[in-house]
């Protein structure tokens, strides 16, 4: 805290600098936080389940650094057990109340999708403000009709237009997740486009038309090559799901800005789809277990690959007024399983 009265008085320093985000985990670390938690919560009938949640966004957390300085996650146990609770209560009233009486049924399923868009947005602003930096707290504010609109409208329409407002619809929901975000009092703010998605939208359809009409003419033509064909298709298939996911996170990263600071992105399609190809086939041959190293090597490449563009110095960041905020909402999104 004396760090950030300092930087408040001292003068400004407009310096640019390019500040390295690192993930300093290791995954027989996280492997042996991650089975002790599976086994204690088996052993207390889900109970430890809350402690596990801590202990594991603690160690994620606590090992994400920007600037040589760590983030912290702030939540209790306690609180999250009390919330999970309330929310299991309610998901086995709901199950018996519609196994009662189907009428009832229905009519608790309509309040339910009514109330998603409440909870989420609950649980991103509890998520949000048990995760600090310097000694300074996120922050997540949405309405609720911003909410729903991302949830439902958005997506239906880009089924209805048959796909042109697809990229219109990802648009809005990296907008409503980075521009109702805050470091303490200061918004982020999203400046990508509708033509940005919509480019990548259409590099994708391109590339997929341009793949499929050749091997579709090769299997006519060239029934010899028949067997030769899907596998070229799924390649070729596998690229196009890497290209997306690689211009989707740099595009996210590269439009989000704080203030004067801002961020860059070099994920590559290699990079990444040699991570995720290492961790399929090693978690497939442990039968699961290498799952907590898979999170670690992953996590250690997206940050290795972001970088934040700073103009000054970090500590000159207000803090936030405190706000009461329940992991109720949160809560409800595991246990209905609908939380982003």
């Amino acid at each position: 805290m004396d760090d950030l009265t300092a930087g408040s008085t001292a003068a400004p320093d407009n310096t640019p600098r390019t500040l390295n985000i690192e993930f300093r985990g290791n995954g027989m670390e996280y492997f042996k936080i991650w089975i002790i938690n599976i086994l204690l919560t088996a052993l207390t009938l889900g109970i430890y389940s809350a402690w596990a949640t801590v202990k594991n966004k603690r160690y994620m957390h606590a090992n994400l650094f920007l600037d040589e300085t760590n983030f912290r996650y702030l939540a209790e146990p306690l609180a999250i057990l009390k919330g999970r609770i309330i929310a299991i209560a309610a998901f086995i009233a709901f199950a018996l109340l519609s196994q009662i009486d189907p009428i009832v049924g229905v009519i608790l399923i309509v309040a339910l999708v009514l109330a998603i868009p409440y909870f989420t947005n609950q649980s991103l602003a509890f998520d949000r403000r048990m995760t600090s930096y310097n000694n300074i707290q996120f922050r997540f504010k949405s309405t609720y009709a911003e909410a729903f609109m991302v949830l439902y409208v958005w997506p239906l329409l880009g089924l209805l237009s048959l796909g042109i407002l697809y990229p219109m619809a990802l648009l809005k929901m990296n907008q409503y997740l980075v521009k109702n975000s805050a470091y303490g009092t200061t918004s982020f703010d999203f400046k990508a486009s509708y033509k940005d998605y919509g480019m990548i939208f259409l590099t994708i359809i391109g590339a997929g038309l341009v793949l499929g009409l050749p091997c579709l003419a090769i299997t006519s033509f060239f029934p010899s090559l028949t067997m030769v064909t899907p596998v070229v298709m799924m390649l070729g298939y596998i690229g196009l799901i890497l290209y997306f996911m690689t211009q989707t996170h740099n595009l996210f990263f590269r439009s989000t800005t704080l203030d004067e600071h801002s961020f860059e992105s070099q994920i590559s399609m290699g990079g990444l789809g040699l991570v995720i190809l290492i961790n399929a086939l090693l978690t497939m041959i442990t039968l699961g277990l290498y799952l907590p190293a898979a999170k670690v090597r992953m996590a250690k490449y997206v940050c290795s690959c972001v970088k934040m563009n700073t103009v000054g110095c970090l500590n000159n960041f207000a803090a936030a007024e405190q706000e009461n905020i329940s992991a109720l909402g949160e809560e409800f999104g595991q246990v209905f399983d609908f939380a982003l």
